[in-house]
């Protein structure tokens, strides 16, 4: 059996980590934009010439599927975000039932010590 273990800080670490990632990506698009897309041809021949701009539209293509990674790789992030959001707002509406809970029975517990010391018997460290 398999478990998820999950929190809202390592989801929103996880999106933080990722933003980096796309930043070293679209650094190394950026620095090989120039060199792939416009290649020099090596000799002043057809051949060159052909291979050259063969060459150039590998590196065009390149660059379009790189802005479409970096695309999918936004909106990936931005689910992210919102899952450690979603996370976060479901453990709140959760947990405040369960403390509310406790509340009232540390409350109960302590009525009579504090009506007759004047502090609680449990919850306050002293």
């Amino acid at each position: 059996m398999s478990f998820v273990i999950a929190s809202s800080d390592t989801l929103a670490t996880a999106a933080t980590d990722l933003g980096g990632i796309r930043s070293a990506v679209a650094a190394a698009n950026a620095a090989a934009a120039g060199p792939t897309a416009q290649i020099q041809a090596a000799a002043a021949d057809e051949v060159s010439a052909a291979i050259s701009a063969l060459f150039g539209e590998y590196g065009r293509a390149y660059q379009a599927f790189g802005a479409r990674a970096a695309a999918f790789h936004d909106q990936f992030v931005q689910l992210m975000r919102g899952a450690g959001l979603s996370y976060a707002a479901a453990e709140a509406a959760n947990a405040s039932p369960l403390q509310t809970l406790e509340q009232d029975a540390l409350n109960a517990i302590n009525a009579p010590t504090q009506t007759l010391l004047g502090r609680p018997l449990i919850g306050n460290g002293a």
